[in-house]
């Protein structure tokens, strides 16, 4: 079963860190995808770009909409992502207890599933 572990942060927490501690969070985080490649259960693992280089696009009111970031409205952005291929929810919350970004974000656990699924 695909699952998304989704790493949702306090926007503006990675300008408080400092350049040496920003490179071993990100190393850190590198090092569990080599261990979650290597257990064989990862797809794919991004970071991703602070939101002020995001885009968001809507067609609400009837009419295309493309707002630049930052959001305002925001208090946290998602700040990477790991593509998960494991046999039940149960396995991906395991996996998601290992990750060290629980220490400094939150990781939200979703199955991927049609749109339409409940």
């Amino acid at each position: 079963m695909s699952y998304l572990l989704m790493i949702v942060e306090k926007r503006g927490a990675r300008a408080a860190n400092s350049p040496e501690r920003a490179r071993e969070l990100y190393d850190s985080m590198m090092a569990y995808a080599d261990t979650l490649q290597r257990e064989g259960v990862l797809r794919a693992a991004q970071s991703l770009r602070i939101d002020d280089h995001a885009v968001r696009i809507s067609a609400a009111e009837g009419e295309l909409q493309v707002r630049d970031g930052p959001f305002a409205e925001a208090k946290e952005m998602v700040g990477g992502f790991f593509w998960l291929d494991v046999a039940d929810r149960e396995a991906a919350i395991a996996i998601a207890h290992r990750c060290p970004a629980v220490n400094w974000a939150t990781v939200e656990v979703r199955e991927c599933a049609p749109c339409n699924a409940d």
